[in-house]
């Protein structure tokens, strides 16, 4: 038996904010909405994805961000991305190297930490 893929991340977000995360990951990270299926729509939260990434976004009522554990993200354009974030209000930081790729780090807009990658 082996792990052979990954369906989705799931990250976790507060109560009633589901704006909030369609402007940060539809508008600014490009990932589109999906419906949920109806028996879980019930308990809010909202799911994106794009280019077989697929991020889920689930409300806790004790809601407590991310700050070390995160999805790291492939993407296409690092400087014009992170140069949107950062007009937008998302600051982005460097990081330790990592070899073979260009990476920052951004916060959601709940303090859930995203690590966005570009390879080299």
């Amino acid at each position: 038996m082996a792990v052979v893929g990954m369906d989705h991340i799931q990250l976790a977000m507060p109560v009633g904010r589901e704006n909030a995360a369609r402007g940060f990951y539809e508008g600014l990270l490009g990932l589109k909405e999906v419906a949920k299926p109806p028996h879980l729509a019930a308990r809010g939260g909202c799911w994106f994805e794009a280019n077989g990434v697929r991020i889920h976004l689930g409300v806790e009522d004790d809601f407590s961000p991310a700050k070390k554990a995160h999805p790291g993200l492939i993407v296409s354009d690092l400087p014009s991305l992170a140069a949107l974030l950062d007009a937008a209000g998302f600051p982005t930081s460097a990081d330790q190297p990592l070899e073979g790729y260009d990476r920052r780090y951004v916060s959601d807009p709940f303090g859930n930490r995203i690590e966005l990658m570009q390879v080299k």
